[in-house]
């Protein structure tokens, strides 16, 4: 009988993210629609999961469709420019009060202890105040804004002691002027703010949409400032994509490590992002210091560079300039700022339907993560997108990673005709298979 529970697996594959992610800092914007829409009892469960795991939190909440429908119903009807309303005393009084409302429903939430739920008994101390200062718009185009305001800076020594001492800080879309005014605030830039002033390890916004796409409909897993930036030109002013994108980059380029954006409508998008090697959501960072890629001509030295050591070692087959050139579209590489660190390659045997997984290789000094891991699941991508029902690999050294990453013994007949008629008896290899469907 098979007892096997998905979830064993799924906990061993996220315990390096649960160890790299403890003592970070993040700071996580939650839009005023999900709360509006039921989504805040299931996220304040995942953001107390993260606290119990160590991470720093900082959360920065919106409360636009809450002072909508509390102007509805006082009968006031805003006046909207490039995308903000212009805050006058009716106007700024419902969003006092709105905030004021949303900070109290949150911390009484984070105050219960999160009865009936898995995580029952865990204790947060929330705690919000005079943390941002701000400055007012001021007159743009001809249009006073009134109360409507920027962030001038945030209080960055206060917040720093807040995590500290284990709190988790709230950050409502509200500012504060040196000479006690309010001013109504953009939650996003907030949050952007907040990051770049902490120099957090990661900004995650939680809106909408589920990340970026491009113009085919797909979803785009890491971009740079840079490539995300010109989809700018396509957002409303003042809108949600507008709002998160602009906040997203400007992060990226200002010391935060990692901005995500994530959907909540998605109840596994937080953790689903954070703890998973492939993530749900758009990543976007400053730099791509590495990343996974299709081998190029110009590649040729690195891989020589890199093989070397191991085929000296008799851990590979060796493999001259000429064949490398001859296959080189079968590699994946993995370049670290411009450097090739790791290589897998495809060998395809259409006939069978198989592939091999060959020349597996990862950089002495990068050695330990999971970049082994990285290359296999980009093979295995390429080998179904292929149509592909098998790989298989022959192996000397390291035979159990392969066998802890899915593959089973095999016997040379369940090799392909070509390559069961090249195997180096004289290697004693052994064959490893994994299924793809």
């Amino acid at each position: 009988m098979d007892t096997r529970f998905p979830f064993v697996d799924w906990f061993r594959n996220s315990s390096p993210y649960i160890n790299a992610h403890r003592g970070r800092t993040f700071v996580i914007l939650i839009e005023g629609e999900a709360m509006a829409r039921g989504r805040g009892e299931q996220l304040i469960q995942d953001l107390a999961l993260l606290h119990t795991l160590g991470v720093r939190l900082v959360v920065a909440f919106g409360i636009r469709p809450q002072v909508e429908q509390a102007l509805s119903e006082a009968g006031i009807v805003p006046h909207r420019h490039d995308g903000r309303w212009v805050a006058d005393e009716a106007i700024m009084a419902c969003v006092e009060r709105v905030a004021a409302e949303q900070r109290l429903w949150l911390e009484a939430r984070l105050s219960l202890g999160l009865p009936n739920t898995p995580l029952h008994g865990v204790e947060l101390t929330a705690v919000s105040g005079n943390l941002v200062m701000a400055k007012p718009l001021g007159v743009r185009e001809g249009i006073d804004y009134d109360h409507s305001g920027e962030v001038r800076r945030v209080r960055v020594s206060a917040m720093q002691g807040l995590l500290d001492r284990g709190s988790l800080v709230l950050l409502p879309p509200l500012g504060f002027s040196s000479t006690g005014e309010v001013f109504d605030l953009d939650a996003a830039e907030v949050a952007q703010h907040a990051a770049m002033a902490l120099a957090a390890d990661k900004l995650i916004l939680l809106g909408e949409a589920a990340g970026l796409y491009d113009e085919n409909g797909a979803l785009q897993r890491q971009l740079t400032p840079a490539e995300a930036e010109p989809l700018l030109a396509h957002a409303a002013p003042g809108s949600e994509p507008a709002r998160h994108l602009s906040a997203a980059c400007a992060a990226a380029r200002n010391g935060v490590a990692r901005t995500h954006l994530l959907s909540w409508h998605d109840h596994d998008a937080l953790l689903g992002e954070l703890f998973t090697r492939d993530g749900v959501g758009t990543m976007i960072t400053r730099h791509r210091y590495e990343q996974l890629r299709p081998a190029q001509l110009s590649d040729i030295g690195g891989l020589l560079e890199l093989l070397e050591p191991l085929e000296r070692r008799g851990m590979l087959v060796p493999r001259s300039r000429e064949r490398l050139e001859h296959e080189i579209d079968d590699y994946l590489v993995i370049e670290r700022d411009g450097m090739i660190i790791g290589c897998a390659a495809l060998h395809r045997f259409d006939e069978a339907a198989m592939g091999e997984l060959a020349c597996v290789a990862i950089h002495v000094d990068y050695r330990g993560g999971a970049r082994g891991t990285l290359l296999l699941s980009g093979v295995e991508r390429r080998a179904r997108r292929l149509g592909l029902e098998a790989l298989f690999v022959l192996t000397t050294h390291t035979a159990h990673w392969f066998v802890e990453h899915g593959f089973r013994a095999g016997g040379i007949e369940e090799l392909p005709p070509l390559r069961r008629d090249t195997y180096n008896h004289a290697r004693k290899s052994k064959i490893l298979i994994k299924p793809l469907v």
